[in-house]
């Protein structure tokens, strides 16, 4: 007799073929009309011109989707799950058990998948426990990537200390039990990612810059030494290659960022054409997090100097991305929700790459899909709709080539399909059981 909480999975080499549907597959090519896209247990086993579809592939049951658009399942790389949004406080998290603040995380989690996200980097606050989770569909999410920590120095971004001696980024995560955050030398920061493998984190975050939030700097400072975040991505590469990103905002720390070496540019505010050029031809990648900008700062949840920050920081990004985009520079979608972007909402990050980053929607479509994909590592794995990659996949039914902001809306998030298993079907599309259910 199967466990109580066993989930039934599909026979195996079940087929499910998906028709009657508009294609966009994330690479960048034109969609396919009348396509159709044949689902084998968790992968794609086909995808293209539904009267290419090979006859050997016999399916095991079939499912209309009435001419609805199917994007891949989209990408966010720049996460903050164990943060509330506009919803809350972190320091409310003094007063929380670990216990109930966990609780919040997969309501996050659930909001975020279910609103078309089937991927998500989380830059700080979860531990790999929440990967292993979501892997083992013991609860609903995104597939998770984690850091675990940030890594600054004192007097960084990372260096939340309040003037009673609390630490204020300990209490504000999920499991304050993480590798410590602030590191004071070259051996130092060897060791602290060191831990950070240890523990299973999937990439490294760095804050070379000061920041908006942090109270004890700013973004124009350079919140980690040259030779420190050379050590961190030396160490980085020698366990595997582990991606790493940088908080960066002002040019002294993107500066050093990029000529040390890292992976991608996380906000990259105030990039200049010569450093543009520097990550063109070091093939690195640039979050631009345009949804934290366009949020209303309010001056009652934030202090005097984080708002004066804020004001005039996001305006430097906004006229700063487009410049980027045109020079070339590898575009990845990223929200930093959980700050003062709410959960759920990631999507809308999709129509400001068109609207202030000078993206083409189909453009904007691949930064968030294939683009993100092989910034975290998983390119192999899912990013794209093709044969042999993972069966990842949001159904609309707006044309997102037209009107790519509407994807921003729950509403017109129809389905989303997560490794051939469904997560929300808001239309009913998928009746009687053609797809099992991602968890119990």
């Amino acid at each position: 007799m199967p466990p109580l909480d066993a989930t039934p999975a599909p026979e195996p080499g079940t087929r499910t073929l998906l028709h009657g549907l508009r294609l966009i597959d994330g690479s960048g090519r034109p969609p396919v009309p009348e396509a159709a896209l044949l689902i084998e247990d968790a992968t794609v086993r086909w995808a293209g011109p539904a009267h290419a579809l090979p006859t050997d592939l016999a399916p095991s049951t079939r499912v209309s989707l009435g001419g609805r658009t199917v994007c891949p399942g989209f990408i966010d790389t720049h996460v903050h799950f164990a943060l509330p949004g506009p919803a809350g406080n972190p320091l409310q998290g003094l007063y929380e058990l670990p216990s109930y603040r966990t609780l919040k995380v997969l309501d996050r989690l659930r909001a975020t998948l279910e609103n078309g996200v089937t991927t998500a980097r989380d830059l700080m606050g979860l531990d790999a426990g929440f990967r292993q989770a979501v892997a083992e569909r013991k609860v609903p999410g995104p597939r998770l990537l984690v850091s675990v920590t940030m890594l600054s120095q004192r007097a960084g971004h990372a260096d939340f200390t309040l003037a009673g001696g609390i630490d204020g980024l300990a209490v504000a995560v999920a499991f304050p039990e993480s590798p410590r955050s602030l590191v004071g030398s070259v051996d130092d920061m060897r060791a602290r990612v060191r831990d950070l493998v240890a523990v299973g984190a999937d990439c490294v975050k760095l804050a070379t810059s000061g920041g908006v939030t942090s109270p004890h700097d700013r973004p124009e400072w350079l919140g980690l030494r040259p030779e420190m975040i050379r050590a961190a991505v030396e160490e980085a590469q020698a366990y595997g290659g582990l991606p790493v990103a940088a908080h960066a905002i002002g040019r002294p720390g993107i500066e050093a960022a990029v000529r040390c070496g890292v992976t991608s540019i996380e906000h990259g505010y105030a990039l200049d054409d010569e450093l543009r050029a520097e990550m063109v031809d070091r093939g690195q990648y640039l979050v631009p997090t345009l949804l934290e900008t366009t949020q209303d700062l309010d001056p009652a949840r934030t202090s005097p100097s984080a708002y004066e920050k804020g004001v005039r920081w996001h305006r430097t990004a906004q006229e700063s991305v487009a410049r980027s985009a045109a020079a070339g520079v590898r575009i990845a979608m990223g929200t930093d929700s959980g700050l003062a972007v709410g959960h759920g909402h990631n999507l809308k990050e999709l129509g400001l790459l068109v609207d202030i980053a000078g993206l083409t929607p189909m453009e904007a479509i691949v930064a968030g899909t294939a683009t993100a994909a092989r910034l975290c590592g998983v390119g192999e794995v899912t990013g794209t709709l093709e044969a042999g990659k993972a069966a990842d996949l949001v159904v609309t039914d707006v044309d997102p080539l037209t009107d790519l902001t509407l994807l921003g809306e729950p509403d017109h998030i129809l389905a989303v399909v997560k490794e051939g298993r469904l997560a929300v079907d808001r239309a009913g599309l998928f009746g009687g059981g053609t797809l099992p259910a991602l968890c119990p």
